[in-house]
This record gives C-alpha cells, sequence and structure tokens, in this order.
C-alpha cells in the first residue's frame, strides 16, 4: 500500500523559511515524478515543483522561481522542498504526491498525479 507523509510545516513570519519534507512508503520516490502542490480555501490546488525520476530534471512555478528549491534523497527515500522569502499570501497546505511517470507534467499540475499526501499546514503571519 502506497503512503505519503508531508512534514515541516509551521508559522513563520512574512520573510521567513521552511524546509518540508515527504516520506513514502510503498513507492520508490526515485523512479517517478514527485510534486508539491499548494492549496488554500477556495482555489483550486496549484503545482509549484516537481522532480523527477531519474534525471532529477526540477520544474517549478513562475510564482516560486528563485525562492523554492526541490531536492530529493534516494537513500532516504524522501523529497525535500526549501521554501525562502515567504510571503503572506503564501499561507496554504502543502501537499507532495507521486505520478506514475518518470517525467514531470508541464504544468505541474494535479491530473497527472496518483497519490498524495494528508498535507501540512504553512501559515504566514507577523
Amino acid at each position: 500500500q502506497v503512503h505519503f507523509v508531508e512534514s515541516g510545516g509551521g508559522s513563520v513570519q512574512p520573510g521567513g523559511s521552511l524546509r518540508l519534507s515527504c516520506a513514502a512508503s510503498g513507492f520508490t520516490l526515485d523512479s517517478y515524478g514527485i510534486g508539491w502542490f499548494r492549496q488554500v480555501p477556495g482555489k483550486e490546488r496549484e503545482g509549484v515543483s516537481c522532480i523527477s525520476g531519474s534525471d532529477r530534471r526540477k520544474r517549478y512555478s513562475d510564482s516560486v522561481k528563485g525562492r523554492f528549491t526541490i531536492s530529493r534523497d534516494n537513500g532516504a527515500n524522501t523529497v525535500t522542498l526549501q521554501i525562502n522569502n515567504l510571503k503572506p499570501e503564501a499561507a496554504c497546505v502543502c501537499y507532495c504526491a507521486g505520478s506514475l511517470y518518470c517525467a514531470c507534467p508541464s504544468p505541474i499540475v494535479p491530473y497527472d498525479f496518483r497519490y498524495w499526501g494528508q498535507g501540512t499546514q504553512v501559515t504566514v503571519s507577523s
């Protein structure tokens, strides 16, 4: 059975940083595209980053380029999203998800991902 778990969310001040982690069981993260998504109440889930299997090619949405960094630790079977310079409007629930394909889709859309975690809350306030 496949199980994804996110961790690392919390409350930070504007301009602060967080390091989100995605751990999986029953699923080898380095063989498939792994994406990170954010969702705020009343809006659709939005893809922000993805790392492909094998060649580790990385994709980012335009809104996070230069501030977010995705990486993968094959030994630990985890994918990490480093978030810097958080803006007040960045508050959301963040999800990681696993695709059934090696490559990341472009754009990064929820439809292309099969397995999802429960999400981790990110709050930005002063």
